[in-house]
């Protein structure tokens, strides 16, 4: 890969080279699909996310990409992570351009398999949050998510009983945990060859 490409084309030829984990389907655990909406200001790329409402059944006031359960009309899980992300924050799908798939990650408290993937967006964006579903949107740029000093790995026992090498991130007053933290943890692996 020619380091004099445009960082897009690095991001999408980082992305589309590698062969993502695609769990097999699971019985007890519901597909969903999450964008992961990045965006470059006059200097560098950020993440956006989002602090979910207190009043929503799964994962109330936790900070997440937007996404939510595959349904059967999307189709496949792009069309998921693309329609829960206009319902949650009003991004529009003819704006995001797919840079690739990251590996699926397995919640571990509400049995859902995710299927996360890498989009472009415009900058600056006019973010709708859904307020039944969505508290705040904000951003973080990728070199702080990648500094050693914001982000921390502990071991955590599941409800299952089984230790896990779990991540956590704290950014300007939020804690990103839990398959958010595992997914930008692999996002920062996957861009910086680790």
């Amino acid at each position: 890969m020619s380091a004099s490409l445009p960082p897009d084309l690095r991001l999408r030829s980082i992305l589309t080279q590698r062969t993502p984990l695609v769990l097999p389907p699971d019985m007890n655990r519901r597909q969903a699909a999450v964008l992961l909406p990045l965006f470059k200001n006059a200097t560098e790329y950020h993440l956006v996310f989002t602090k979910r409402t207190e009043t929503l059944p799964h994962h109330k006031g936790q900070v997440s990409f937007p996404g939510g359960s595959f349904e059967p009309a999307d189709g496949d899980l792009l069309t998921t992570a693309l329609r829960e992300s206009f319902e949650e924050v009003g991004l529009c799908p003819e704006h995001v351009s797919i840079l690739g798939r990251l590996d699926d990650q397995a919640s571990f408290s509400t049995n859902f398999t995710i299927s996360p993937f890498v989009g472009l967006i415009p900058s600056p964006y006019p973010f709708r949050p859904n307020p039944a579903e969505v508290a705040i949107v904000f951003d973080v740029a990728v070199s702080v998510l990648a500094d050693p000093t914001v982000g921390r790995s502990y071991l955590r026992v599941r409800d299952d009983g089984a230790t896990i090498e779990d991540y956590e991130f704290h950014v300007n007053g939020h804690v990103i945990w839990g398959a958010t933290a595992r997914i930008t943890r692999h996002f920062l692996s996957v861009i910086h060859g680790q």
